[in-house]
């Protein structure tokens, strides 16, 4: 199998997301995270374009990467400047970073309306530069911009380009959808023509998504016969982003047989996925492929009684191979299949029991009401075990009250009052939030005390609601989610009502039973 080396851009063209910024600190640790699963190459960015660049590189230069290495990047020479007499030249050329990735002009409109030179001087700054660096001990990797706009426009000059390049000594040359607006069946095209003309040149692909074709225009090149893949985690970058390395790496090992990173390392894949995401304080992507939350989670009943019978019959790999699991999802379009599983996932063997059919009958009736279990396992589980006669409540409720004033200074006051039987005990508590849910979290968790210890590890760490029937405006039916969290699960919790707070306090309810069982679960097997 060929190699397929992957060259990673999150810390130069990812940072380019409108709204995306990282400072030196963060940036560090996803190349630390990067090297670990097995990136060949890291682009760093511009050493010389600003302070937290050169921050940035002067803090790598010291940090052990492995056999990942480091590139710096910057363009060719100045029109009418002897290349060793160009400052930014004379950075890259001095730069620690053993990689150096130039970006050059290709097509006549950048090459006449933005640098402003004939087409000869465009190709004599491409050779001198990478001459020079190529010189200094670089490895030089060459990234034709706006290649396959070029080639479409003028073929011969665009691979004239990468030969000038080539010819000079660059060790790899790399045609560019900068606009990414190039179909795959074009790149394809194109690459094959470059790898005809220059049989003897590595060639790589940097491709962007403006047409929803990142990933398929990079897998197009390889194809042909690229050996080297540009691109970003989770697809980050300008406008709609660049190429998704992380699609594009286990599709280039499961689906074409290429080398990319080792096995254990490709069970990494959705925590790379989902640290770079965090790290740039951005919600990792549900839908994604691969590695999303739902990209192996099967809904309907005819895909659950399949994945039960097979799990290829709906799943195109073993999603353990990219670090991620399959769950199935609970809905009005379950079937006894996706009941039978949740349980088992539960510990409770459901396969022959003639409680299914009455569990499924419920589960459609409260999704008609308006709630939505496939978001929250936690009032699942809840309603598999009331359905069937063994749940045990938390506490039994005598009553709650909420109030909330507000007064003349404009501040706002809101206190909860729970009354409740815990132990055979009666308890009464108060509780002040900044409103109502978060009053009754309070004031419950006033009343239990001590005699819960399992609530002090339980947090809200998310709240939503939503109108179901807008019509009735003010008196439409809300429906309340609820995630918590003990720092190392979260789960969801849900509640439905034409009263707001009603509804949060099913969810709120729901939310800490299945919480504080769970933790006490956990501690016993544990002990």
């Amino acid at each position: 199998m060929d190699q397929i080396l992957l060259y990673d851009t999150t810390l130069r063209d990812g940072l380019q997301r409108e709204g995306m910024s990282m400072s030196v600190d963060e940036q560090i640790a996803i190349a630390r995270h990067l090297a670990e699963f097995g990136m060949h190459y890291i682009e760093a960015g511009f050493p010389m374009s600003n302070p937290k660049h050169a921050q940035m590189f002067e803090a790598l230069e010291h940090v052990d990467l492995g056999e990942c290495r480091i590139a710096a990047f910057g363009m060719t020479r100045r029109k009418g400047m002897a290349v060793e007499d160009d400052p930014a030249m004379i950075g890259l050329a001095e730069c620690y970073a053993p990689v150096i990735t130039v970006v050059g002009k290709t097509w006549d409109l950048h090459i006449e309306k933005v640098i402003k030179v004939d087409r000869e001087e465009n190709l004599s700054m491409i050779r001198d530069t990478v001459e020079y660096l190529v010189g200094r001990g670089k490895e030089v990797v060459y990234d034709a911009e706006h290649f396959f706009d070029a080639f479409a426009a003028h073929p011969d000059y665009a691979v004239e380009c990468l030969r000038t390049a080539h010819e000079a000594g660059a060790h790899w040359v790399v045609p560019c959808d900068t606009n990414g607006a190039t179909l795959p069946h074009d790149v394809a095209a194109a690459v094959r023509r470059v790898r005809q003309d220059l049989p003897d040149a590595r060639i790589g692909i940097h491709t962007h998504n403006d047409a929803e074709c990142g990933v398929a225009t990079s897998l197009a090149a390889v194809h042909e016969g690229a050996r080297m893949v540009q691109g970003t985690v989770n697809g980050y970058g300008e406008r709609c982003g660049n190429a998704n390395l992380v699609s594009i790496i286990p599709s280039l090992t499961f689906k074409m047989g290429f080398r990319t990173v080792g096995d254990d390392r490709m069970r990494e894949l959705t925590a790379l996925s989902h640290f770079v995401a965090e790290t740039a304080n951005l919600q990792p992507d549900n839908w994604a492929a691969y590695v999303g939350q739902n990209a192996f989670a099967h809904k309907g009943g005819m895909h659950v009684a399949g994945m039960l019978a097979d799990e290829r019959t709906f799943e195109h790999i073993d999603p353990t191979a990219v670090g991620n699991d399959r769950h199935m999802v609970v809905s009005e379009l379950s079937g006894r299949g996706t009941i039978i599983s949740k349980a088992g996932d539960m510990g409770l063997d459901l396969s022959e029991s003639p409680e299914v059919p009455r569990i499924l009958t419920r589960l459609k009736e409260l999704e008609h009401e308006g709630y939505h279990f496939e978001v929250a396992d936690a009032s699942f589980e809840l309603l598999i075990e009331r359905e069937l006669g063994v749940f045990s409540p938390l506490f039994e409720l005598e009553s709650f009250r909420v109030v909330t004033e507000q007064r003349a200074d404009g501040g706002v006051e809101t206190e909860a009052t729970v009354k409740l039987r815990h132990d055979g005990e009666r308890l009464v508590a108060i509780g002040e939030g900044n409103g109502p849910v978060n009053a009754l979290d309070r004031a419950l968790r006033n009343a239990l005390g001590g005699r819960v210890p399992e609530l002090d590890e339980i947090e809200l760490v998310n709240f939503k609601v939503r109108i179901l029937d807008e019509g009735k405006g003010t008196g439409a039916t809300t429906r309340v989610l609820l995630d918590s969290s003990d720092g190392h699960h979260t789960w969801g919790a849900i509640g439905v009502s034409q009263n707001v707070i009603e509804a949060s306090w099913a969810a709120l309810i729901d939310s800490i039973a299945y919480g504080v069982r769970r933790i006490a679960r956990e501690r016993a097997g544990a002990s």
